[in-house]
């Protein structure tokens, strides 16, 4: 398992503040309303699954934007 740093996610969302958001709520999804991983799942929790997903750019703040 490759780990994933801050720095790899800030190259897709503004500040660690909007990371903090969007990867609360895409672990939620993935954890509460079992939404399927667009990541391998390598038994990894799903705060780093979500983490994942955003250092690839699989899922931004757009994804959860609420305007």
């Amino acid at each position: 398992m490759a780990r994933v740093t801050v720095e790899d996610c800030l190259e897709h969302v503004e500040n660690r503040f909007e990371l903090v958001m969007v990867a609360t709520q895409r672990a939620r999804d993935i954890a509460v309303r079992g939404e399927q991983p667009l990541v391998e799942w390598e038994n990894d929790k799903p705060t780093v699954v979500a983490l994942r997903e955003i250092a690839l750019g699989l899922i931004t703040a757009k994804t959860y934007n609420k305007d």
